[in-house]
C-alpha cells in the first residue's frame, strides 16, 4: 500500500506540468503592418487630367485595423502593361492629404488627379495607372489592379454654347473651331448633358457630329415650366481594325442655363367652315375645322357675332374635338364664326379667318 502512493503522486505532478506548459500558447510572429492591396483603382481622363479613385486600405494583411499613417504612390508609366514595378512615381501622398470622394460613405473613397504633362500626348500613347500603400517602414504588400488610359489629343470644347427658348423648346447654339489634319482612325463627336436645377447629375440627350463652324440642336425632351443647365463635351473617337473604339472625353463647354417657361400660344387654327342644317329638326349650324397638332393643345374657343355685334365666346370650357354644333340660331339670322386654339398653360391663339352662315327664314 505504501508504495503505491508515490506513484499517484507523481502522476499528479507530471499532469500539472503538462498544463501548465501549454497555458501560454504558439507564440505569435510580429506584425509586419504592411497595408492590404488596393483591387479598386479606376480612372477617368478628361482633357489633359486624369482622375483615379480607390479605396484605401483599412486593414493590414495580418487583419489587424490600421491606425497609423500610411503614404501611397501614384505611378504611371507609359506605353506598358502590364507593370511589375513602381518606377518613379508621379507623387507621393501621405494618408492625411488624400481627398475623399465619398464623405460619410459606408466605404470610403479617395481621389487623385493627374495632369498629363504634353510631352506624353500622342494618338498611340496609353498610361497605365498603378498605386502602392506603405507603411510607415515604407514597405508594401504590392501593387493595385492595374488600369489603362489612352493618351490621344482631346478636343477642346465648342466655343460660344448659348440656348434660347421658342415655341418648339429649348434650342442649343454653338461654334466649332477647325481642327488640324485629322489623322487615320481618329474622329470626333459633340455630347449634349442636361441636368434639372438643383439635381447632382447631367443625363446625356444629345450626340451631334462635329462640324466646323455654327451648330445647333434640339432638347426634345424636355418639360415646360422646368429649369436645365446645359453642357456639351467633345468626344475623340480611336478606331482600329479588330479592336472596340476607345474614347477620350475633352474638357466640358460652360454651363448655360434655361427656365423653359411657356409663352407661346398654339397656331391659329384654319379651314373653319360653317354649315346650315334644319331638315326635320331643329335648325344648327356645324362648325369644322383643321385640327391643331400641338402636344400640350387643351382645346379651342368658339366665337360668334352678328352684324352689328361684336365677336363673344361661345363655348365656356375649351372644346376638345375641331368641331362645333350652334344649335342657337333663328331664322333670318347671319352668323359669323371664329375658332383660337388654347394650350394647357393659358396660352391662347389668335382667331382664326372668319367663317359665315345664314340661318334662312322658315316656310309655312
Amino acid at each position: 500500500m505504501k508504495k503505491g502512493i508515490p506513484l499517484l503522486a507523481l502522476c499528479a505532478f507530471l499532469l500539472a506540468l503538462a498544463a501548465g506548459c501549454a497555458a501560454p500558447g504558439v507564440p505569435m510572429p510580429p506584425s509586419l503592418r504592411l497595408p492590404t492591396v488596393v483591387d479598386s483603382l479606376s480612372a477617368v481622363r478628361k482633357g489633359n487630367r486624369v482622375m483615379l479613385t480607390w479605396s484605401p486600405p483599412t486593414e493590414t494583411t495580418d487583419r489587424q485595423a490600421i491606425h497609423w499613417p500610411t503614404v501611397t504612390r501614384i505611378c504611371r508609366v507609359v506605353n506598358q502593361f502590364p507593370i511589375n514595378a513602381c518606377g518613379l512615381p508621379v507623387k507621393e501622398i501621405k494618408s492625411t492629404e488624400l481627398a475623399s470622394v465619398a464623405p460619410g460613405g459606408r466605404k470610403p473613397m479617395v481621389s487623385f488627379e493627374d495632369v498629363l504633362p504634353a510631352a506624353l500626348i500622342a494618338t498611340q500613347n496609353q498610361a497605365t495607372y498603378v498605386i502602392q500603400v506603405l507603411n510607415q517602414s515604407g514597405h508594401s504588400a504590392g501593387l493595385s489592379n492595374q488600369v489603362r488610359v489612352p493618351l490621344a489629343p482631346a478636343v477642346p470644347p465648342p466655343s460660344n454654347f448659348r440656348v434660347s427658348l421658342d415655341a418648339q423648346g429649348p434650342l442649343l447654339e454653338w461654334r466649332v473651331a477647325a481642327l488640324q489634319a485629322q489623322l487615320p482612325g481618329v474622329s470626333h463627336v459633340l455630347r449634349i448633358y442636361r441636368r434639372e436645377h438643383g439635381k447632382p447629375d447631367f443625363v446625356l440627350i444629345s450626340e451631334e457630329p462635329y462640324r466646323t463652324g455654327e451648330g445647333e440642336a434640339r432638347d426634345s425632351s424636355f418639360e415646360w415650366e422646368h429649369e436645365y443647365e446645359y453642357k456639351v463635351d467633345t468626344v475623340t473617337m480611336l478606331s482600329a481594325p479588330g479592336k472596340s473604339p476607345v474614347e477620350v472625353e475633352g474638357d466640358d463647354s460652360e454651363i448655360v442655363s434655361l427656365l423653359a417657361h411657356d409663352v407661346f400660344p398654339p397656331a391659329v387654327p384654319g379651314g373653319l367652315q360653317a354649315v346650315y342644317s334644319s331638315v326635320g329638326q331643329k335648325p344648327f349650324i356645324d362648325l369644322t375645322w383643321a385640327p391643331n397638332m400641338e402636344s400640350d393643345l387643351a382645346g379651342y374657343i368658339v366665337y360668334r357675332h352678328t352684324v352689328g355685334n361684336d365677336f363673344v365666346a361661345v363655348t365656356k370650357t375649351p372644346v376638345k374635338a375641331p368641331a362645333w354644333r350652334d344649335n342657337d340660331v333663328r331664322p333670318g339670322e347671319k352668323y359669323y364664326y371664329a375658332v383660337s386654339a388654347i394650350d394647357l398653360r393659358g396660352n391662347q391663339s389668335a382667331r382664326s379667318a372668319t367663317a359665315e352662315e345664314t340661318a334662312p327664314l322658315e316656310v309655312r
